[in-house]
C-alpha cells in the first residue's frame, strides 16, 4: 500500500453511498479498508446492471477495499468481526441510531476491544430529535436542508432537486476529513474518540456560505432569493451552450468589451457589483440575447481574451475528452478482472511524497474472506461449513 494513510486499518460497516465513498477515499490514500458485508451483500451491488455482483455504483464507491462477507447475527460471525476490530484504527458505521448497539457493536463494546479506536457514526438526521429514527435517502435531505428551495424555478417558484446526490457525497467528503482529523488528534493525545456526523448537519453547514448567508445578520435578514449568488449561468449559442460570469468590475468590463456592448458600462444599473446583483435578471437576459448570435467557440475565444471566466457546457460523455481533463489526467482506465474495462477518476488530491491511487479493484462479495480469516488466525473451513461466512 502507498499513500499518506498507509498502515491505518479501517473496519467499514457502511452501506449505500455516504459511508462507502468516505472509506473509499481513505482506501485510495493507502488505508487498509475492510468492508464487512452481510452474506447478501451491500444493496448497491444489485442497484443497476451488474457483473458478478459488481455494479458501476458499487465499483466507484468501494474500490481500494477488501470484502469480508459474514453473518453478524451469528455468534461465530460476531467473533470474527470482533477479532478484526481489535486490529483496527477506525470503525465506521451508518446504520440508523441504535441499530449498531442492538447488533452488539456499540461504542462501548468496540472501545473495549481497541481502546484508542476512532469510532465513526454517520446518520441521516442525528441521534436525537423527531427525525432521528426515520429512514433517509438523499432527496429527503435536499428537501429538509433548504437545497431544493435554493434550486426553485425562477418563474414558478416550484422547489427542485439537484439531479445528483449532493448530500450523500458531501457527507462522504466531510466524514473522510473528520476521520483524518481524529487520527491526527490521536497521534497527539493517544486517545480515540467518537465522531458523529449527520447528513442534515453537513448540508446546513455546506449551504451556509452563500445559499443561507442572507440569514447571518439577525434582525437584518436578506430575502433568501437575494442572498443566492449562484444564478443559472447557462447561455445558449448558435451551436450549443456555454457559461460565463462577471463578478468584479474588471470582469464586467471584459464582458462588455467581448460582447461589443461597452455602453452597458455606463448603465447605472450595472455600475457596481451590488447593482449587478440587484439587477441580475435584466443583466442576464441582455447577456443571453447577445450570446445567442454566435458560436460557442467564437464567444469563448472572445471572453477568454478579455479575462472573463467562461467554459463550454459539456455533455457527460464529452468530459473525458476535454483538453483540461486530459491535461489533469483525471480519468483513468483499468482492466477489472470481473467487470472488464472500466473508467475511474483518480483521487482528486495529489500528494508529492505519499501519492494516493486506487489500491485495488472493487471486490466481489466476500472476495477476501478467506484471506482475512487466515490473517486473523481463524480456520475458514468450519466457518464456511456452518454458513457463517461467504
Amino acid at each position: 500500500m502507498t499513500g499518506p494513510l498507509s498502515g491505518i486499518r479501517v473496519v467499514d460497516l457502511t452501506s449505500m453511498i455516504s459511508g462507502p465513498v468516505a472509506t473509499m477515499m481513505l482506501g485510495d490514500q493507502g488505508a487498509d479498508v475492510i468492508k464487512v458485508e452481510p452474506l447478501t451483500g451491500d444493496l448497491v451491488r444489485i442497484m443497476g446492471p451488474n457483473r458478478a455482483g459488481l455494479t458501476s455504483g458499487f465499483i466507484s464507491a468501494n474500490r481500494s477495499k477488501r470484502s469480508l462477507a459474514v453473518d453478524l447475527k451469528s455468534e461465530q460471525g460476531m467473533a470474527v468481526v470482533k477479532k478484526l476490530v481489535a486490529t483496527a484504527d477506525v470503525f465506521v458505521q451508518n446504520f440508523r441510531p441504535g441499530a449498531i448497539v442492538r447488533m452488539g457493536l456499540g461504542e462501548d463494546v468496540v472501545r473495549a476491544l481497541k481502546n484508542d479506536i476512532v469510532y465513526v457514526s454517520i446518520s441521516g438526521f442525528g441521534e436525537t430529535g423527531p427525525y432521528a429514527h426515520k429512514r433517509v435517502y438523499d432527496p429527503v435531505i435536499q428537501a429538509l436542508c433548504g437545497l431544493a428551495d435554493i434550486q426553485k424555478d425562477g418563474e414558478t417558484g416550484r422547489p427542485k432537486m439537484i439531479r445528483t446526490i449532493i448530500p450523500d457525497k458531501t457527507t462522504s467528503v466531510t466524514a473522510a476529513q473528520a476521520i483524518t482529523a481524529a487520527l491526527f488528534a490521536r497521534e497527539r493525545s493517544g486517545e480515540g474518540q467518537h465522531v458523529k456526523l449527520a447528513m442534515l448537519d453537513t448540508m446546513v453547514a455546506y449551504l451556509w456560505p452563500e445559499g443561507m448567508a442572507g440569514f447571518t445578520f439577525i434582525g437584518k435578514e436578506v430575502k433568501a432569493a437575494r442572498a443566492q449568488f449562484a444564478q443559472d449561468l447557462v447561455f445558449e449559442t448558435t451551436d450549443g451552450y456555454i457559461t460565463a460570469g462577471a463578478v468584479s468590475d474588471a470582469e464586467w468590463q471584459g464582458m462588455c468589451v467581448a460582447l461589443e456592448h461597452e455602453e452597458w458600462l455606463e448603465d447605472e444599473r450595472f455600475k457596481t457589483t451590488n447593482g449587478r446583483i440587484i439587477n441580475v435578471k435584466e443583466r442576464l437576459a441582455m447577456t443571453a440575447e447577445v450570446l445567442l448570435s454566435r458560436s460557442s467557440a467564437e464567444w469563448l475565444l472572445r471572453l477568454d481574451r478579455e479575462g472573463v471566466p467562461c467554459a463550454p457546457v459539456l455533455q457527460r460523455h464529452e468530459v473525458f475528452d476535454h483538453e483540461q481533463i486530459r491535461a489533469n489526467e483525471m480519468v483513468e482506465e483499468f482492466d477489472h478482472p470481473v467487470a472488464g474495462r472500466i473508467r475511474q477518476p483518480r483521487p482528486a488530491a495529489r500528494f508529492d511524497k505519499t501519492p494516493a491511487a486506487m489500491q485495488r479493484h472493487a471486490p466481489t462479495l466476500g472476495q477476501h474472506t478467506r484471506e482475512l480469516l487466515e490473517e486473523l488466525g481463524f480456520d475458514p473451513a468450519p466457518l464456511y461449513d456452518a454458513g457463517v461466512i461467504g
